[in-house]
């Protein structure tokens, strides 16, 4: 994710880190050198038959239309994504201190922790489809990594610690059922990040963007050629920059836990937690990850 203050406008004007310009560079080339060879045939060949700008208007609305109901949506699935981690950060930090209020047991507190932080780091891998790293590695065992789903491997050690702690008498009722509604709520949020990361918004709507996107750009120059001649080309070239950019966007919003310069930070967000439970383990707080170039992973 790109964080940082904002920058001047000139910068803005200027800046490649964040842009979507490099991926769609190459296809506004492209589409501007057609419409150049386009005013060339118009003024050095022969006339071609000139199309009337209100119907590009048109066709440009419908298009603009389209381009931003599918981009709502993938900001949608950006946005709840978001809110599914913020929720996992507060469970995960309630738990803590539930498990300091109802465990007794000095090492079962301690374990409730350890596995809730292999949990976050397995559950943050899984969504970006990512092996174990240096950051996992003082959290997670060969046993979780080698399960049939890794993350729900945490949460089930912990599940059966605190069904221990219970059967030994060192946890009532009431703390197994808040610590319980705690590991579902975990659960919860767990299933809504898997969801949106296993169900892409459908083909088709990529599909229809981009052939329309293209076909728009390459038929645009027709409607603009003999009002503005060989300023036709740049136009075109904003126009491409417009729709292309809008469809690229929407490609990254579409994945959020991909690390794009758009996904989310879940690098940080597992740091943040870190930092609230080493203490409570007896270990120094590391400190925030800090944006490189911009950039927070």
């Amino acid at each position: 994710m790109i964080v940082g203050k904002r920058k001047s406008t000139f910068a803005l004007l200027f800046s490649l880190r964040g842009s979507v310009l490099p991926h769609i560079g190459l296809r506004i080339l492209v589409v501007m050198a057609f419409a150049s060879a386009v005013v060339a045939v118009d003024l050095h060949v022969g006339e071609l038959q000139h199309t009337a700008t209100g119907t590009f208007a048109v066709f440009g609305v419908a298009l603009s239309l389209f381009l931003g109901f599918r981009n709502n949506a993938a900001y949608e699935r950006w946005w709840e994504a978001r809110r599914l981690w913020g929720q996992l950060v507060a469970d995960i930090r309630a738990l803590a201190r539930e498990a300091t209020l109802f465990l007794d047991a000095p090492d079962a507190r301690d374990e409730t922790l350890r596995l809730s932080l292999a949990f976050l780091h397995l559950h943050r891998l899984n969504l970006r489809r990512l092996p174990a790293d240096d950051a996992a590695g003082p959290w997670i065992s060969d046993g979780q990594t080698t399960a049939p789903h890794p993350p729900c491997a945490p949460l089930d050690a912990l599940a059966e610690r605190l069904r221990e702690e219970r059967a030994a008498g060192r946890l009532d009722g009431f703390g197994a059922k808040a610590l319980d509604e705690r590991l579902a709520s975990i659960a919860l949020a767990q299933a809504g990040c898997e969801r949106i990361a296993t169900t892409p918004l459908p083909f088709v709507y990529s599909l229809l963007v981009y052939r329309t996107s293209v076909l728009y750009c390459l038929l645009v120059p027709l409607g603009l050629v003999e009002a503005s001649g060989w300023l036709t080309p740049f136009i075109v070239g904003i126009i491409a920059y417009i729709f292309f950019g809008l469809a690229e966007v929407t490609e990254e919003l579409e994945n959020p836990f991909g690390q794009t310069v758009n996904g989310l930070p879940l690098d940080a967000l597992c740091r943040v937690v870190e930092i609230s439970l080493m203490p409570k383990l007896g270990l120094p707080a590391p400190p925030p990850l800090q944006p490189i170039d911009s950039y927070l992973s």
